[in-house]
C-alpha cells in the first residue's frame, strides 16, 4: 500500500502543479470576472458526474468485485467483467450527456441559480457548458479503465492521466484564445478533447498490462446488477464532498459576482494537498482492504486502516495549518498578477484559510468511506453523507448573510468534521476502527511537529517573506514564498524526527521490501 500511495501522490502532485500554472494563466487572462465564473461552472458540472459517477460510486463497487474475480477466477472473468461494465455504463452515460445538452439551461439554473439575473453570463455559461460536458462519458470511462489497471496494482497511468488534462487545456489556452469569442470557449474546447486523450491513455497502458476488456452488447447480467445495486447508493456516499463543493457554487452564485471565481482559486490550493494525500491513500486503500476483507486476513483490514490514517495525517495536518497562516501569501504569489486585483486576493486568501479548516476532515473522508466499501456496505456513508449535504446546505443559508465569501468555505469544513466522525464512530462501534497504541502516539506527536512547523511559518513571514514582499518585483516574491514552504517543510520534517512522530529510514524500509518481489517478479 506505501508504494501505491507513493506512486499516485507523485504522479497527482505533478499533476497539480501543472494545474497551478494553468490556474496561474486563467488568473491572469480572466482574472474573477464573468467569463471565468461562467467556464468554473461549467467545468464544474462535467467534473462532478465524474467523482460521482466514474471515481466515486462506481470505482468504491467495481474495485472490490473486479478484485474478486479477478482472485478468484482469473484475468479472462474478471475482464469480461470489465468489458460489461463499460459497455453499460457507455450507453447510458451518453444518452445521459444528450439529455444534459438539450436541456443545459434548466441544469445551470439548478446549480448556479444566481446568473439568471445576468442573462449575457447566464447564456455565455450554458454555452461553455455544452461544449465542456462531452468530457463527462469519456472521463467515466478513464475511471473504468482506471479501476482496472488499479485492481492490478498498476497505478502510474491512471494517475498520469490528469496531466493530460491541464496539457490540453493550456495548449487550447493559448492557441485558441484569439481564435474563438472567449478564453473561457477555448478552456471548453480543451477540457472536452482531454478526455479523449486520457482515455486513450489508460486504454493503452491496460493493454501493455494484459488486460484487453471487450465491449459486448450492453447487457444487465446479473453481476452488472449487483455492480449497479452496490453503486447506486454510493453515489452519494463516495461524493459527499464534491456535492458539499456543489454547495458552494450554489451559494457562490447568489452572492456578489466574482465569488463563484473567488471560491474557485482558493479551492485549486486547497486541492493540492486534499488531491495528492486523500486521492492517493484512497486510490491504494481501497483494493488493499477489498483483497484482506475477501481472503484469508480479514483483522489486517483494521491496521491496514490505522496505517492509512497515520498517512494520511502525516502531511495533511502541517498543509491545513500552514494554508491558515500563510493563506494570503500564497494567493498573491500564485495569482497575484493581470486581472487578479488586490481585493480578489485578499478575499480569495481568506476563503483559502477557511478551506485549510476542513482539510484533514476532507482527506479523512477519503481514508474511512473505503473501509466501508471494502466490505460492501454502501448504505451507511449514503445515509451519513445526505446528513452532511443537509448540514452544508443549512450552514451555508445561515453564513452567506454575515459572512458572503467565507460563509461556503466554513460550512464545508464542518460538514467535513462532521461526516468524519459520524464514520469514525460507526466503523469503532463495528470494531473495523480500533485506534491502536501506535496510531494515537503518532498522532499526537504529529500535532506537536505540527505546532512548531506554524511557529516558524509565523516567524517567517513577518520577517523573511515580508522583507522580500517589500522589494517591489514578483520574482522575489517568489523567492519569498519558496523560503516559507521550504522553511516549514524542515522545521516540520526536524521536529517530527525529533519527536518520534515519524521515521523517514522505516518508510524507505518499507518501500525496499516492495521493490524486492517485485524486482523478483520481473
Amino acid at each position: 500500500m506505501v508504494r501505491g500511495i507513493i506512486t499516485v501522490g507523485g504522479w497527482t502532485m505533478a499533476s497539480r502543479i501543472l494545474g497551478f500554472a494553468r490556474d496561474i494563466l486563467i488568473a491572469a487572462l480572466l482574472g474573477a470576472g464573468p467569463v471565468a465564473d461562467a467556464f468554473f461552472v461549467a467545468n464544474r458540472l462535467p467534473n462532478l458526474f465524474r467523482r460521482l459517477f466514474g471515481e466515486g460510486a462506481f470505482n468504491a463497487a467495481f474495485i472490490p468485485a473486479f478484485s474478486g474475480i479477478l482472485t478468484s477466477e482469473g484475468r479472462e472473468e474478471a475482464a469480461r467483467f470489465a468489458g460489461q461494465a463499460a459497455s453499460v455504463m457507455a450507453f447510458w452515460l451518453f444518452g445521459l450527456t444528450l439529455l444534459a445538452e438539450i436541456f443545459m439551461p434548466a441544469v445551470l439554473a439548478v446549480i448556479a441559480p444566481g446568473f439568471a439575473e445576468i442573462p449575457a453570463k447566464f447564456d455565455l455559461a450554458v454555452t461553455l457548458s455544452r461544449i465542456a460536458f462531452p468530457y463527462m462519458p469519456l472521463i467515466c470511462l478513464t475511471a473504468l479503465v482506471s479501476g482496472v489497471l488499479n485492481g492490478l496494482d498498476r497505478f502510474a497511468a491512471a494517475a498520469a492521466a490528469p496531466i493530460v488534462y491541464n496539457l490540453a487545456m493550456i495548449g487550447f489556452m493559448l492557441g485558441l484564445s484569439g481564435v474563438v469569442p472567449t478564453a473561457g470557449h477555448a478552456l471548453a474546447l480543451g477540457v472536452s478533447v482531454s478526455g479523449v486523450l486520457q482515455l486513450a491513455l489508460v486504454v493503452w497502458a491496460a493493454r501493455r498490462a494484459g488486460m484487453v476488456l471487450p465491449l459486448p452488447r450492453p447487457r444487465l447480467t446479473p453481476r452488472v446488477r449487483q455492480l449497479l445495486r452496490r453503486m447506486t447508493p454510493g453515489l452519494v456516499g463516495a461524493g459527499v464532498t464534491q456535492l458539499n463543493l456543489s454547495v458552494d457554487v450554489i451559494i457562490g452564485s447568489l452572492l456578489p459576482p466574482g465569488t463563484v471565481s473567488i471560491l474557485y482559486y482558493a479551492d485549486r490550493v486547497n486541492q493540492l494537498p486534499l488531491g495528492t494525500i486523500g486521492a492517493a491513500v484512497g486510490t491504494a486503500l481501497l483494493p488493499t482492504l477489498s483483497r484482506q476483507v475477501a481472503g484469508v486476513t480479514p483483522r489486517e483490514a483494521v491496521g491496514t486502516l490505522n496505517r492509512a490514517i497515520e498517512y494520511a495525517l502525516l502531511l495533511t495536518l502541517p498543509a491545513a495549518l500552514a494554508l491558515i497562516v500563510c493563506a494570503e501569501p500564497i494567493i498573491a504569489v500564485l495569482f497575484g498578477r493581470g486581472a487578479f486585483a488586490p481585493e480578489v486576493v485578499l478575499k480569495s486568501s481568506q476563503a483559502l484559510a477557511a478551506y485549510g479548516v476542513g482539510l484533514p476532515a476532507f482527506v479523512l473522508v477519503k481514508v474511512l468511506v473505503p473501509a466501508f466499501f471494502a466490505r460492501g456496505d454502501t448504505s451507511v456513508p449514503v445515509k451519513v453523507g445526505v446528513a452532511a449535504v443537509a448540514l452544508n446546505l443549512a450552514l451555508n443559508l445561515a453564513f452567506m448573510g454575515p459572512l458572503q465569501h467565507l460563509g461556503p468555505p466554513l460550512a464545508s469544513a464542518v460538514a467535513a468534521w462532521a461526516n468524519v466522525g459520524a464514520l469514525a464512530a460507526i466503523l469503532h462501534r463495528r470494531r473495523h476502527l480500533v485506534g491502536d497504541a501506535a496510531l494515537l502516539r503518532r498522532v499526537t506527536r504529529m500535532l506537536a511537529a505540527s505546532v512548531v512547523m506554524v511557529a516558524a511559518l509565523w516567524a517567517m513571514r513577518h520577517t523573511v517573506y515580508a522583507a522580500l514582499d517589500t522589494g517591489g518585483g514578483h520574482g522575489l516574491r517568489w523567492i519569498g514564498l519558496a523560503l516559507l514552504v521550504g522553511g516549514g517543510m524542515a522545521a516540520y520534517g526536524a521536529a517530527g524526527q525529533v519527536l518520534g512522530a515519524f521515521s523517514l529510514g522505516e518508510v524507505v524500509q518499507r518501500l525496499a521490501r516492495r521493490r524486492r518481489p517485485a524486482a523478483v517478479r520481473g
